[in-house]
């Protein structure tokens, strides 16, 4: 048995043809229809990149206990267990906050790893030469641009970028270990997270300019002055690259006949805003279809493709992986095999929560979404409950070191005593306020006291089952008991 996960970060459902776009080229990621279930219901948990990698090691929810941050030492680690069990397990990535202060946990749990340099700000090439670059009110500005200026340097040709060296690399270990049985490979793309740098023979599919005007766009709302359709293609070009590489796996997974013996995730961690909702990017804003309503594909040797209607998450991966390779799964796991769903359709959860730390609180049922916003101003009391105070680039800040206290160990943290602090955040989910939409087919705001309290009597009772700290209660003005 073996097991091939490819992820994507950034893959946004509806520039996909499966789920309805026409205009954008992924033939590739069609040809997924004849070889594998179509999630239509399958929805993000943690966010943004690293907290949904967390998740997928863990099957456990974490946004509501920490913001981003590496693997706990208390975490149970799905690609831990599956080397334990004698199934080999290689990682090939160039997702660069893995080799940062906040990530750097989570690829050193796999046998062995290759990483590649380059991705967005990754700290790579020297930047000392690099002068300062104009860009437009909505484009990207600070160290991260200037550092991607520099990277570029090394990344002139496509074989030379590193989602391409990421796939080839994954590509490598298939061709050379195909006959081997019980390992699973994670080959994880980067793109098509912004900056949508891409080769212009892609760019020239959507009657692009050589020059690219806006490929990274910065967070924040957006007005009639910018151009977003240009934006949209830029994004559409670097996921026809993505395709192109996918439909490489594709072709290696024929020409081997892998589809026998041989589990294939096709997945991403969330999407992207581009002008939807009057916003760029994610975060900052609502967590609306477009970012947390993931595309993911699913193929499982010997049994029926189409379509799944049931409603599934992230933190359905690493049950998935075990029940695959017929490990037993961890009693307190969050998340639900996905097998039964390829085989029947069987409904597995109820409801889905999901957000960021500190943001929006958020749960649906697959057809309505309700989002809980802060009571207060002051989006407080914040809380990190960690063994690990580190973020994305650097440690907590000594004002929430010094606030720290040894809590007893809970759910979340295995029965391990855990570091619990206060902190801040940039996020204002109190700005927007306590949202409710049908999404059952667009997204629609609406206002319903029936369902909002329905969905938040059972967003209250999924943060008990999770041990959520009982200052996210308090936080959102919400009664514990």
């Amino acid at each position: 048995m073996k097991a091939i996960m490819v992820m994507f970060d950034t893959l946004t459902r509806n520039y996909l043809s499966t789920y309805g776009n026409d205009w954008c080229h992924t033939p590739n990621f069609k040809r997924l229809e004849e070889k594998c279930c179509v999630m239509d219901r399958f929805y993000g948990g943690s966010m943004p990149c690293m907290p949904a990698r967390r998740e997928i090691h863990t099957g456990k929810y974490n946004f509501l206990h920490r913001s981003w941050g590496p693997l706990e030492p208390f975490d149970f680690s799905v690609i831990e267990a599956l080397g334990k069990a004698g199934i080999y397990t290689h990682l090939c990535t160039d997702h660069s906050h893995y080799f940062e202060d906040g990530g750097c946990t989570y690829h050193n749990r796999y046998a062995s790893w290759e990483g590649f340099r380059g991705q967005e700000g990754d700290r790579w090439k020297p930047r000392l030469n690099v002068p300062d670059i104009e860009t437009s009110k909505y484009g990207k500005k600070g160290i991260s641009l200037t550092q991607h200026i520099a990277n570029k340097s090394a990344q002139q040709k496509e074989q030379d970028m590193s989602s391409v060296k990421t796939f080839i690399a994954g590509l490598e270990f298939i061709e050379e270990h195909r006959q081997n049985d019980n390992w699973f490979l994670t080959i994880e793309s980067f793109d098509p997270h912004e900056p949508f740098y891409v080769p212009d023979k892609y760019r020239k599919m959507y009657d692009r300019p050589q020059e690219i005007n806006l490929n990274w766009p910065a967070y924040m709302p957006v007005d009639d002055d910018l151009d977003i359709v240009a934006l949209r293609k830029e994004y559409a070009s670097l996921m026809t690259m993505c395709d192109v590489y996918l439909g490489k796996v594709l072709d290696m997974m024929d020409k081997y006949n892998m589809w026998d013996d041989t589990m294939l995730i096709v997945n991403t961690d969330h999407g992207f805003l581009l002008g939807e909702h009057n916003y760029l990017g994610k975060n900052f804003w609502p967590m609306h279809q477009e970012v947390i309503h993931t595309p993911f594909y699913i193929h499982v040797p010997h049994q029926s493709v189409g379509r799944r209607q049931a409603l599934c998450q992230t933190i359905d991966i690493a049950p998935t992986l075990l029940d695959y390779f017929e490990i037993d799964i961890p009693e307190n796991m969050e998340g639900k095999s996905l097998l039964p769903v390829v085989t029947d359709d069987k409904c597995i959860h109820d409801y889905a929560l999901f957000g960021i730390h500190g943001g929006h609180v958020n749960i649906t049922d697959g057809e309505y979404v309700f989002m809980k916003a802060s009571c207060n101003e002051a989006n407080q009391p914040y809380v990190e409950c960690t063994l690990m105070p580190t973020q994305m680039r650097g440690f907590f800040q000594n004002e929430v070191l010094q606030t720290m206290k040894l809590e007893k160990g809970n759910k979340m943290s295995q029965g391990v005593p855990y570091l619990k602090m206060k902190g801040k955040t940039y996020l204002k989910s109190d700005l927007f306020g306590d949202l409710l939409f049908d999404v059952r087919d667009t997204e629609v705001q609406i206002e319903d006291k029936k369902i909002r309290n329905r969905l938040q009597n059972a967003m209250i009772h999924m943060m008990k089952s999770i041990d959520a700290p009982d200052e996210e209660y308090e936080r959102l003005g919400l009664e514990k008991n």
